[in-house]
């Protein structure tokens, strides 16, 4: 039997090992408890155990678990690739977006987002090494991207998010990190207020933390295997 509850406290202690290992507060590191293809129990479970944050790749089955745990007043995070046809559902009932990579989903999420839900926060999604079957946009122009969703009615541009390729050594996780990093203050030099790198999963946390990760996304090591 998977024990969340157990799991979830674990991880907060590495995590908050982790922080100080990189000379950062720990409070400054968020977990993000990815709960794609998990049973609405587990949800509940660490509900229960004092986890806020849980991010959905798929917006049926995020909706289905919003429905689910409304009385648990949680913060739902849409992590997955978004496509034009499914904006709607994820302005209104989803409080964060993480993969924005196209000014076309932005201005349609900004044109559905309900007034009355206040601003939806976003992060831009970041193909950090150019990837091309990976979502995300180019380095060069992340910046550039930002400034536009900055300016969009009921959004609020939070930072960057990033899934690196796989690689063999803390040191090159680092330096996929690291270019997210440059690229967030970049975004500051240019006048935005940058507060969010949405960066490390569970094999690389330890490096995302060391760049400067402020989210930090986290499933199996969490709620087991998924279903």
């Amino acid at each position: 039997m998977i024990r969340v509850t157990e799991n979830l406290r674990i991880i907060r202690d590495l995590l908050d090992k982790a922080a100080v290992d990189a000379g950062r507060d720990p409070r400054s590191v968020s977990l993000l408890a990815v709960s794609k293809k998990q049973p609405l129990r587990a949800i509940l479970e660490a509900a229960d155990a004092g986890q806020r944050d849980f991010g959905e790749n798929f917006v049926q089955e995020g909706l289905e678990k919003i429905a689910g745990s409304r009385e648990k007043g949680l913060i739902w995070h849409f992590i997955g690739h978004l496509q034009s046809n499914k904006t709607r559902s994820v302005a209104e009932h989803f409080d964060w977006v993480h993969t924005v990579d196209r000014l076309k989903i932005a201005r349609r999420l900004s044109e559905q987002r309900p007034v009355s839900r206040g601003p939806l926060e976003i992060c831009v999604q970041v193909n950090v090494d150019d990837e091309a079957s990976k979502s995300g946009i180019s380095t060069s122009d992340a910046v550039d991207l930002a400034l536009a969703v900055s300016k969009l009615p009921r959004l609020r541009l939070r930072g960057f998010m990033c899934i690196p390729a796989p690689v063999r050594s803390e040191a090159l996780e680092r330096q996929a990190f690291s270019r997210l990093a440059r690229i967030a203050d970049a975004a500051r030099d240019r006048g935005l207020d940058i507060d969010t790198l949405s960066m490390g999963m569970s094999g690389d946390y330890g490096a995302a933390i060391a760049e400067g990760a402020t989210i930090v996304r986290i499933g199996t090591a969490i709620f087991g295997p998924r279903e």
